[in-house]
């Protein structure tokens, strides 16, 4: 046996670092997590050739001292933790005290820190461990930490590099993680001389995603915010139609902290059952709050992972909170109209146009707009000259300020008509030189009664609820209090959607309906294909059974007729009723009327083979799945013949129910489109 060494300090130092640090994004998590522990609302990061030759942290935190410089960077060095107590209540992104000595093990460093109290500031200049320099300086509050030359002194580490692309990919991710979990910090992303996202550190997590992911994937989220047994989960997920192809867009972050979970993500998806496609995943930015001693941080040298002390509470707080937010939202989706555009074509460079601003003085605008009012009135008046009209009948109001303000005339008072002749009031639209609708008032003959009208005499008192009739012919009100009605309350949905109207069919398959300024476009078969699943999940379907006069064999093997015979409970409430007298087949002597027009045999031998599948614990996923066979093969198919009553029928349980959404395979249901859209197609607007 080989004689057992005590390692040197460098090379422990070295395997330590590999711990910690596996590429440049390891170095930046650590020390924009260290930014923010210390206090920062700014941080600037900076990268080279994808980090591997240049790294610049900057921050307007606290500081540190020019004697404790130094100590950051020994390991287990922190000041986050001083007693055994204190790992049970961690309230700080870092604490174990290794990320400024692991990178400065395998790199080389520049510290430049300033306490705002300070005069001075420390640099301090650090290569693989060893300390090169430690002076006095002049430099902003806050603290700078430049990275050069990642793993110059282990070649075998710096050979297993990616590309430079593939690093820097890699750093833009774990910004975005973290800018997504501090939206109260301002975070600046430098790639390679280029910004690459800004946030704002207005404290609101939707101005982080927009910094993050852009204006298309934050307009198409959902807010959620809820809380169960302690636990509090808040944030956005997306609507299930814009799922993604993967699940790089779930975010969760456990008390500010970025962390990969499993149990999150299956309580996300599970949220999305029935709403997604298959093959897609739901997106999320999810905010988990809970008391740090309900979990454990430190079970991954990178701090990546967490593990709950109940897990159950964490995933049905994620779960109903999700859900809950999704049948809020009601998920219905408007038509998306994009114009065409031809890839393989060069867009044609257009020459820049040259914008003159041109000012019209004031006084040129009121000369006109006398002159344009003069001659209304002269031609009003039946040729009589300006000055014989008494002026102060149109009397100028108040303008705004500015070059090319218009002048507004009001109309005259009553009183002032009487020196004028048989003239009224009427409105009229004035285009100035500027294409500006000015609102006028012109003069019209009109005739004007020489005393106005007696109130017309009423026979007998009007009830009028709150009023009371008085002898000339008025009504006052009442001085006792009117006692008032309790509102009932409104269905959003029916505010939504005031009357449907079924216009007809397209292609046999989409069901052409309107409603207020709405129109709605239905799939038909998605549609029903829904209510179906949503009458079979409900497990109410007994009032639906239909007795059959001529019973339905059916051969099964011998495990799908034990799993159905230890199932006829649940058989009865989806509607089915057997005779299992017959092996090796089975009888089918009442089936739900909605599936009567269907090939039954096929259901009877899809629901056997998904019970046979799950024959221990029908309740699981694996029984929607043979309710979504069960209600795709009953639903109606495109081509169908459908009368009016029925496509009304079906038109009124889709937008006046909000589980009709989508179909159980996460296809939507319908689509609506305003009338101003349509209009803004036709060039109505």
């Amino acid at each position: 046996m080989a004689h057992i060494n005590v390692l040197s300090k460098e090379i422990s130092e070295l395997i330590a670092a590999g711990e910690v640090i596996e590429r440049p994004a390891s170095v930046i998590k650590e020390l924009v997590e260290n930014s923010i522990d210390s206090g920062a609302t700014h941080i600037t990061v900076e990268i080279k050739n994808g980090g591997t030759t240049y790294m610049r942290v900057t921050d307007d935190g606290c500081g540190m001292d020019y004697e404790d410089v130094p100590t950051a960077f020994l390991r287990h060095a922190t000041s986050k933790i001083v007693t055994k107590s204190d790992l049970d209540d961690i309230h700080t992104l870092g604490f174990r005290g290794e990320a400024l000595a692991s990178v400065s093990a395998v790199a080389r460093v520049e510290v430049m820190t300033k306490r705002k109290e300070e005069t001075y500031g420390t640099l301090y200049t650090i290569e693989g461990s060893v300390e090169k320099s430690h002076e006095k300086s002049g430099c902003p509050d806050g603290t700078t930490i430049i990275i050069r030359d990642l793993f110059y002194n282990v070649p075998a580490r710096a050979k297993f590099m990616k590309k430079d692309v593939t690093e820097a990919n890699a750093i833009s991710n774990i910004m975005q993680k973290i800018t997504l979990s501090h939206p109260s910090v301002a975070f600046k992303f430098i790639r390679d001389n280029r910004m690459e996202f800004n946030s704002a550190g207005d404290g609101e997590l939707f101005s982080a995603i927009y910094a993050v992911y852009g204006r298309d994937f934050a307009r198409d989220l959902i807010q959620c915010d809820y809380e169960f047994s302690g636990v509090h989960v808040s944030g956005y997920v997306i609507k299930p139609l814009y799922s993604r192809n993967n699940r790089a867009f779930q975010n969760f972050f456990v008390n500010g902290r970025y962390v990969r979970s499993k149990l999150c993500s299956a309580a996300l998806e599970n949220a999305y059952s029935n709403l997604i496609m298959t093959g897609k995943f739901p997106a999320c930015v999810l905010m988990i709050d809970l008391a740090p001693s309900a979990m454990d941080v430190n079970i991954h040298p990178a701090k990546a992972e967490v593990r709950f002390a109940d897990e159950k509470n964490v995933s049905d707080a994620i779960y109903f909170g999700v859900k809950n937010a999704l049948m809020n939202d009601g998920l219905i989706y408007e038509f998306e109209l994009k114009p065409k555009t031809d890839w393989t074509k060069p867009i044609p460079e257009e020459p820049p146009v040259q914008q003159e601003m041109i000012f019209t003085p004031i006084e040129e605008i009121e000369k006109k707009e006398r002159e344009i009012t003069a001659s209304r009135l002269v031609e009003a008046s039946g040729g009589k000259s300006v000055d014989s009209i008494d002026k102060k009948n149109v009397v100028p109001s108040e303008t705004s300020s500015g070059p090319q303000a218009k002048t507004v005339f009001t109309p005259p008072d009553e009183a002032d008509t009487e020196d004028l002749p048989v003239v009224g009031i009427r409105p009229f639209e004035h285009f100035g030189e500027s294409g500006v609708v000015a609102a006028k008032y012109e003069q019209r003959p009109v005739k004007i009664e020489s005393k106005p009208a007696e109130p017309q005499k009423l026979e007998s008192e009007v009830p009028v609820e709150g009023f009371k009739y008085i002898s000339t012919g008025s009504f006052e009100k009442k001085t006792e209090p009117v006692q008032e009605k309790n509102p009932e309350p409104v269905d959003p949905l029916r505010e939504e959607f005031p009357s449907i109207r079924v216009v007809g069919e397209l292609f046999g398959l989409y069901v052409i309906c309107e409603s207020g300024g709405k129109m709605i476009m239905i799939d038909k078969h998605a549609a029903h294909e829904r209510i179906i699943f949503e009458r079979l999940r409900s497990r109410n379907c007994r009032q639906y059974s239909q007795s059959l006069l001529t019973g339905i064999k059916v051969l099964l093997t011998a495990e799908e007729i034990d799993a159905m015979e230890s199932q006829q409970e649940l058989l009865s409430d989806l509607g089915f009723s057997f005779d299992f007298s017959q092996r090796p087949c089975i009888v089918a002597t009442a089936v739900p009327t909605f599936i009567m027009e269907a090939d039954i045999e096929d259901i009877i031998c899809e629901v056997a083979n998904n019970l046979r599948m799950n024959k221990v614990n029908p309740q699981s996923g694996l029984l929607d799945d043979m309710l979504h066979t069960v209600a795709c093969k009953s639903a109606i198919k495109a081509n169908d013949k459908n009368s009016p009553e029925e496509l009304q029928s079906l038109a009124e349980q889709v937008c006046y129910n909000e589980n009709i959404r989508h179909c159980p395979h996460g296809r939507p249901v319908m689509f609506t489109m305003t009338k101003y859209n349509i209009d803004h197609q036709f060039k109505r607007t």
